[in-house]
């Protein structure tokens, strides 16, 4: 009997037809990851199954690690067919864990097999989807368009030329709508006063702005945001540890800046203020131009000193954080609110237990003339996965309103990761199909159906512009 069948996490028949009839069909707006441009542009033709599902893939080198599995085989230099061979080893020993269903997800809805990999399989699954990779079906964009794709939003520095965006919306051939969207912390990372020059010197290159002065540096910036703004960029992404809300002055902020741009050491005092004032300063530019901003928050990253110095970042060496960031957020928000210059706002944590914490405090900068301005986001990172994203729709249900939720995204590298999509319209119609059964929800299929094809899809198209 195969794993993945019509019913997969449908629990109850009124789940299913909220699935099958409202959910399944719905295109797909992914509009936080991390794709690289550049093969959307070059509409890259994927070497071999270990390029296209292994290749930068953090989530299957920590489980693999996990399964004694030596780094040869996860981002060491081991041909292909042997990491694939390490990783369907791997997948048996995943029962329970989201990569496990994800896995059988994608090779039923992009290569079309039941088969369950394993160490006896993976020939197969091997030879039968590097054939498929080799078909126009499966090119970048080939997965874009089987998912159903309509619009991605890429994550790029301020730094960043965007020529891939601009070649892409300048090819008619191409039908997803690519977008920019501007993650300017290295602007404000005064913690690495080396890794912060040698950014602003990209950032003044770029711009043609002599960058030495607070003044310049933001005259350099607003140029930039001009630039990703007319590139069709509507989103900005702050990846940040906790928020800073310190008090400062003007003043205090030229000086850190001109201490840090001679590369003086700064106090942990000095630190903080200039990355409260930064918040607030991307945060006005946002407004300004109707953007929606979005913080990821909570993450503790880098954890392993010798395998950061060997691999760098992004690798797999992370974790939840339990930072406490309530007040300063707050703080963050009430300012911007003072003044009416609090952008739309989607807010991300990796720390299930703050769910509660941040869907009530969203809601009290509700404004009222924007549906959903303030965003409770779908679960990241550790929780994003069954328990997790049940976990946040019950939040966003039971104290705002899940009606207005902007839904689902991928936050992933991979152009195979769009069945996640699947993953998360299946839990929330069997949360809401068994709702339906118990009498918790009005058996109303219609009612809920169309509340169902409002977080798929409709929702993000109203909330970010993109009808």
């Amino acid at each position: 009997m195969a794993y993945i069948t019509d019913d997969f996490l449908l629990e109850t028949d009124t789940a299913g037809v909220l699935y099958h009839e409202w959910a399944k069909d719905m295109p797909i707006v992914d509009y936080h990851n991390h794709l690289p441009p550049e093969d959307v542009a070059r509409n890259t033709q994927f070497s071999d199954m270990a390029d296209i599902w292994l290749a930068g893939d953090h989530y299957k080198w920590r489980a693999m690690r996990s399964n004694g599995i030596s780094e040869r085989l996860c981002t060491g230099s081991a041909p292909g067919r042997e990491k694939f061979q390490a990783w369907a080893e791997t997948v048996p020993k995943l029962l329970r864990n989201q990569l496990y269903p994800w896995t059988h997800l994608e090779l039923k809805r992009i290569f079309g097999l039941d088969t369950l990999l394993n160490g006896e399989t993976a020939e197969e699954i091997w030879q039968h989807g590097n054939a498929l990779l080799e078909t126009p079906e499966c090119t970048a964009r080939g997965l874009l368009s089987q998912a159903n794709v309509k619009v991605i939003c890429t994550t790029d520095d301020p730094t960043h030329s965007l020529k891939h965006h601009i070649a892409v919306a300048q090819d008619e051939t191409c039908v997803v709508d690519m977008r920019p969207t501007w993650r300017p912390d290295k602007g404000m990372a005064v913690d690495d006063l080396d890794g912060f020059n040698s950014w602003l010197d990209k950032l003044a290159s770029v711009s043609d702005i002599h960058v030495r002065s607070y003044d310049s540096f933001f005259e350099a910036l607003n140029k930039r945001h001009d630039f990703f703004h007319a590139q069709g960029c509507r989103l900005s992404d702050h990846g940040i540890a906790t928020v800073w809300a310190e008090d400062y002055t003007d003043k205090d902020i030229r000086l850190i800046f001109d201490k840090a741009r001679t590369k003086t050491a700064l106090t942990q005092l000095e630190i903080n203020q200039f990355k409260s004032a930064m918040l607030y300063e991307f945060a006005l530019m946002d407004h300004a131009k109707g953007w929606t901003q979005q913080y990821h928050v909570g993450a503790m990253r880098n954890l392993n000193t010798r395998m950061f110095k060997q691999l760098g970042p992004d690798t797999g060496y992370d974790s939840m954080g339990d930072a406490t960031y309530a007040e300063p957020m707050a703080k963050l928000f009430d300012r911007l609110d003072k003044t009416d210059q609090l952008a739309k706002t989607i807010v991300y944590n990796i720390n299930p237990r703050d769910n509660d914490l941040l869907v009530t405090m969203l809601g009290a900068f509700q404004d009222g003339e924007i549906a959903g301005k303030m965003q409770h986001g779908s679960g990241w990172w550790f929780a994003d996965q069954k328990s997790g994203m049940e976990m946040q729709i019950e939040s966003i249900s039971q104290n705002g309103l899940l009606s207005r939720f902007v839904g689902m995204l991928t936050d992933s590298r991979s152009f195979l990761s769009f069945p996640r999509h699947e993953y998360f319209r299946r839990i929330l119609c069997n949360i809401l199909g068994n709702d339906m059964e118990k009498g918790l929800l009005p058996n109303e299929v219609s009612l809920v159906g169309e509340m169902v094809k409002d977080v798929c899809y409709n929702n993000v198209c109203s909330y970010l512009g993109f009808e």
